[in-house]
């Protein structure tokens, strides 16, 4: 099993402030869609608590610490307390996505084979940063440019796929 990591990030690593994302960008939401549906997505509780749902077309498996039980949404989530456990829950696939946030970057890039990143060229301010993964030895397998677009408010961007 391949395990990927698909964030959009600022040239800072920021990914995040008060559980939320700090910009808007329809483009990097279509992105995610394509790399993400029909395969599992982990995600941290917070990352889920932020998206108020299960992601459609997707097994979703959040990584928690606490036992939780949410009755209205309990048989469309996998709840586990941490990544042996979001790994198995994932079952028999060739690539489990993880979502976010920082907590479980932090938990998976070590084993990660794959980024699906969104460069975004935005100066905003952060408290959720991406781990520092330029360290490492990645090859760029893709990467695609788009030039800001004032008439929609849109900064510039690169999508960009990382491979070791």
């Amino acid at each position: 099993m391949i395990i990927s990591l698909i964030a959009a990030l600022t040239s800072d690593n920021i990914i995040g402030i008060n559980n939320t994302i700090p910009w808007h960008l329809s483009k990097d939401l279509i992105w995610f869609k394509k790399h993400t549906y029909n395969k599992p997505v982990i995600m941290g509780r917070k990352t889920f608590d932020s998206i108020k749902k299960p992601l459609y077309g997707r097994r979703n498996i959040v990584l928690s610490r606490k036992v939780i039980t949410k009755p209205t949404i309990i048989s469309s989530v996998h709840w586990v307390n941490n990544s042996i456990q979001a790994l198995a829950a994932a079952g028999n696939v060739s690539e489990v996505m993880v979502i976010g946030g920082a907590q479980v970057y932090n938990i998976f890039i070590n084993q990660a084979k794959k980024l699906y990143l969104t460069h975004i060229n935005i100066k905003v301010d952060g408290d959720t940063f991406f781990p520092n993964y330029q360290h490492d030895p990645w090859r760029v397998t893709f990467r695609e440019c788009h030039e800001a677009n004032i008439n929609i408010n849109s900064p510039s961007y690169c999508f960009e796929i990382l491979e070791r």
